[in-house]
């Protein structure tokens, strides 16, 4: 069957058509892609304004469109830390009930991170023993760990790459005083969480999903895109730490240069560096695999198993 996953997320609204079946591997069939940035969107009360609002609904009526066109039979749409986190949350899912029809569902950041570790342990099965898993989006990370499909633990921060952008970077480049802040703040979060995990020993293998661990990967020199989703791609905290001083010394139109960073996510890779960097130091990692699956894979997975059997 032909099924779409519409994912509501912080920095994208992204469509994800798959052909998918039980038992088997679903593969990508088409992929639409809207930026509309939500984190940024939040006024003074961190609600979404009118036109954050109006500009989800068009893009949300295109995707729907575009799913037609594909031969979708089912759109699978959730949302994630933007809408979850935003003051008028009840009203925004309202409006788009009422003007697509379409019923967003809202995961909670530890719903997120479930997924989000299914589809990693679907992509590297049981011979990958112990999982440590880590997501950047914009508004959240997401950590997870387990040897089982469920993983034995999850959380959800609020340290999104567009969130800290928004809230602790102002400036083009950034001041070192404010990077400096951020670096602080982050660990401290973090480090939170860090004992719930260790708890459960080490880890066999560390990965990590989303755009920023993949472009973090890319300028450290992982092979692109162009090469294959069956291609290795790891980033060690050696080459993030030697990075992270370079980001924070460059303007956003710099790091536009740099390879496999879009001009959309370049404003915001160093907070997302900083976030890596913290999370793999404070968990011990010294070098961790990306993993091509993430949440929408996981979402279609989970759907895929609660199919009636034939």
């Amino acid at each position: 069957m032909r099924l779409g996953v519409l994912d509501v997320g912080s920095n994208t609204v992204h469509l994800l058509v798959m052909d998918a079946h039980p038992g088997a591997r679903p593969l990508p069939a088409h992929s639409h892609k809207a930026e509309l940035r939500l984190a940024e969107l939040l006024d003074a009360d961190g609600a979404i304004g009118e036109h954050g609002i109006e500009r989800l609904i068009t893009i949300t009526h295109d995707a729907l469109r575009t799913a037609e066109d594909k031969g979708c039979e089912e759109v699978l749409p959730f949302a994630t830390s933007a809408i979850r986190d935003a003051a008028n949350a009840d009203a925004v899912l309202k409006r788009i009930k009422d003007e697509t029809g379409v019923d967003l569902q809202v995961l909670s950041g530890e719903e997120e991170a479930r997924l989000t570790f299914l589809a990693a342990r679907r992509w590297f099965g049981w011979s990958a023993g112990k999982l440590l898993l880590l997501d950047i989006g914009g508004g959240s990370l997401e950590i997870a760990y387990g040897i089982d499909e469920e993983p034995d633990a999850a959380v959800s921060l609020p340290l999104g790459a567009g969130r800290l952008t928004a809230g602790w970077l102002p400036g083009d480049p950034p001041d070192p005083a404010d990077v400096k802040a951020l670096r602080r703040h982050v660990r401290a979060q973090i480090a939170r969480t860090v004992g719930e995990f260790a708890r459960f020993g080490r880890p066999d293998h560390v990965v990590a999903t989303s755009k920023t661990f993949k472009q973090l990967a890319r300028i450290a020199g992982a092979p692109g895109s162009g090469e294959g989703l069956y291609v290795e791609r790891v980033l060690s905290r050696t080459s993030l730490e030697e990075w992270v001083p370079k980001l924070a010394a460059m303007t956003a139109e710099q790091r536009c240069t740099l390879p496999g960073v879009s001009e959309g996510r370049a404003p915001q890779l160093l907070a997302g560096a900083l976030v890596a960097e913290g999370a793999m130091d404070l968990f011990g990692v010294e070098e961790l695999e990306i993993c091509p699956w993430a949440l929408r894979e996981g979402v279609i997975l989970r759907r895929l198993d609660h199919l009636p059997t034939p």
